[in-house]
């Protein structure tokens, strides 16, 4: 099993058919070879791909994405007139050795995301919140149809 797992196989601990048998064979080797490597857990200390819903509305590009666990002066937005930035560390506060667990499928780390936009927008007029461990970030289009008159005045 070469290849990289996504965010969502390292979240929720699925895995493709073909490649788990795969999978099950390394651990079987690794654990008949030394019970104290963990090579197969590496991949975990990467720096994760958050996964993203972009949508627009009328007059807003709107960026979601699962937060659950992460306090919110842990995420970090970068906003550009073409892109998003959002990055973050979810902390474990568990201490629990190793020995003790039976399954450990949830992601605790950085992870990162970086989404250019299909539109231009107004990074100062950005709005984001958080309920419930769903991050929404509301972006305003800058209208560029939009015009406005101005008066010229006498000095």
């Amino acid at each position: 099993m070469n290849k990289k797992r996504s965010f969502f196989e390292r979240l929720t601990g699925s895995m493709k058919a073909e490649d788990e048998e795969d999978y099950r064979e390394t651990k079987k080797i690794s654990v008949k070879s030394d019970k104290k490597d963990n090579n197969w857990i590496e991949e975990e200390n990467e720096e994760a791909e958050l996964t993203v819903d972009v949508y627009q509305t009328p007059n807003d590009i709107i960026v979601q994405t699962m937060v659950a666990g992460v306090k919110p002066e842990d995420l970090e937005l970068t906003i550009a007139r073409d892109m998003i930035t959002i990055r973050g560390k979810r902390e474990e506060s568990r201490t629990i050795s190793e020995e003790n667990f039976f399954t450990k499928e949830l992601y605790w780390g950085s992870f990162s995301r970086t989404i250019l936009l299909p539109a231009e927008i107004d990074p100062e007029e950005a709005e984001a919140t958080e309920k419930h461990g769903l991050l929404t970030v509301k972006l305003p289009k800058i209208d560029k149809d939009k015009k406005t008159s101005v008066k010229v005045k006498s000095i």
